[in-house]
């Protein structure tokens, strides 16, 4: 089995990453991330293979080299393709690309990729490996436990199996099935039941395959639990709706000190002002902060300023600086 590149800063972030996630991880949301855990591995929205091919490529696929580590996830399913594609993330600097077999929307069953690849783990292997053979960075899969009824473990783990064989360098396994019908993204991220101990069956069978847990952790107590059993964890909504958790994750993780939400806010300033500088609308970076004061006194407000002035023409730091007060205000006032 292909083993990790010995790149330290991309091996250790193997613990905590944050996952790709369909409008919400762009390159603002990954600086943004990063600030908030330097420590952690991140991932790009899945690309479909022929947009990156065929894109316009620094709209797609351009990063901010301060994200990195980072990942590109491809959608697809045509090792040819796939295999370009992974060329073109290498060339581009990316540290590892992963390939997406558990999307469940409609558009992506359509497109032959995402879950529904499940069931053809032949040709899932197929795709590993043209593009462990394109590439020299790590080529990474990201699935779930099975699709629709599917209650076979052995079914799951021989498929994970199949793409180890094809040269996969790590697993990430979101512990639910998807249903391909019925059920809605968001539905299939909350109802078919979680069944963490599948994932901690295929470690303690297979020790040596780095693999990495997602799906329903939302706390630095529960991602640590997981951490006893498994080479990492990948926060997904709570890293999104609660951001703070993704830092006192890592904080956890790197033995850092705990930095206060308003003092990491500030320090976004720069990136902000330079992106305003460029011509970039506020509001397309604000969107991605509007949780940091999740469950904080003054969250509300906080979130209410900026959602309601964001998308104001001329909207600047003046706008966050303004949210920060009102933040300050009715926590004092709950004090």
């Amino acid at each position: 089995m292909p083993s990790l590149p010995q790149n330290t800063r991309y091996a250790d972030s193997l613990r905590l990453s944050v996952a790709p996630m369909m409008d919400w991880t762009d390159r603002h949301c990954r600086v943004f991330h990063r600030l908030l855990a330097p420590g952690a591995r991140l991932y790009t929205e899945m690309v479909h293979a022929n947009a990156v091919i065929h894109g316009d490529r620094e709209r797609l696929i351009g990063f901010n080299p301060v994200e990195q580590p980072l990942a590109l996830q491809l959608g697809g399913s045509d090792p040819d393709a796939l295999a370009q594609a992974a060329r073109i993330a290498a060339d581009w600097g990316y540290d590892e690309v992963n390939l997406n077999c558990g999307c469940p929307s409609d558009r992506v069953q359509a497109g032959r990729f995402g879950a529904c690849l499940m069931r053809e783990p032949e040709l899932v292997a197929e795709c590993v490996a043209a593009m462990v053979a394109a590439v020299d960075i790590p080529i990474t899969v990201k699935c779930r436990l099975g699709v629709d009824e599917d209650k076979d473990y052995e079914v799951f783990a021989g498929f994970v199996d199949r793409q180890v064989q094809a040269g996969a360098a790590m697993v990430v396994v979101h512990a639910r099935n998807a249903w391909l019908k019925g059920l809605s993204p968001k539905e299939n991220r909350e109802i078919p039941p979680l069944r963490y101990e599948w994932a901690y069956q295929l470690k303690r069978e297979r020790p040596t395959l780095p693999l990495v847990i997602n799906g329903g952790i939302a706390t630095v107590e529960a991602a640590q639990q997981h951490m006893q059993h498994l080479d990492g964890v990948m926060l997904g909504r709570a890293a999104y709706h609660d951001p703070y958790v993704l830092h006192a994750l890592d904080c956890a993780q790197t033995g850092q000190p705990l930095r206060g939400r308003e003092e990491l806010l500030v320090a976004l300033r720069p990136y902000v002002e330079a992106q305003l500088a460029a011509g970039l609308a506020l509001k397309h970076i604000t969107r991605h902060v509007l949780g940091l004061f999740h469950g904080q006194p003054g969250g509300r407000g906080f979130r209410q300023v900026l959602s309601e002035g964001a998308h104001r023409p001329g909207a600047d730091w003046a706008l966050v600086e303004q949210a920060l007060q009102v933040t300050r205000r009715q926590a004092e006032r709950v004090a």
